[in-house]
């Protein structure tokens, strides 16, 4: 037991945030009493997870769509191995940059470079693809613009069923 909470107190809180704080106005207590806990408890918990290095970040997850981003897209680049990890923390850096992740190129698919950019409608997001490529001097490396056309599934992260058998 730590921090007040039994080992599968402990699992169950995480288990429970994985899918966000509860619109309450105090969120804790209601975790609190989803596991047979107090808020204090799970604060602490929460808290010690942090201080641990757990979280990159607590925060909300926002309907883009209903704020009126209607357009995203994927821009896929070939960058120099030698130069990828620059572009890409420039590029992880640049407003409007929402993921930037390098990986590794595939038969027939040469790029390493990927970059999701939102905008409220195509034309926006191509203009601010232009500019990123440009501030970057990126307009002569092989890229190309992989607009969403469809979403099947958009939410954060869930771990506690990786490695489950």
């Amino acid at each position: 037991m730590s921090d007040g909470l039994t080992l599968e107190q402990q699992q169950q809180l995480r288990r429970l945030l994985e899918h966000g704080l509860p619109l309450a106005s105090r969120p804790y207590q209601v975790l609190a009493e989803q596991i047979n806990s107090t808020e204090q408890a799970v604060l602490q918990h929460v808290q010690d997870l942090n201080a641990q290095g757990l979280f990159r970040r607590f925060g909300i997850v926002v309907k883009h769509r209903a704020l009126g981003i209607n357009a995203n897209v994927m821009l896929v680049m070939d960058i120099e191995d030698e130069r990828v990890h620059q572009v890409g923390a420039a590029l992880g850096e640049a407003p409007g940059v929402n993921l930037c992740y390098r990986r590794p190129r595939r038969p027939g698919w040469p790029y390493n470079l990927f970059c999701m950019v939102h905008g409220r409608d195509r034309q926006a997001v191509e203009a601010h693809v232009a500019e990123l490529l440009e501030q970057h001097n990126l307009l002569q490396r092989p890229h190309h613009l992989l607009f969403s056309t469809r979403a099947f599934k958009q939410r954060g992260a869930r771990y506690s069923q990786v490695g489950a058998t």
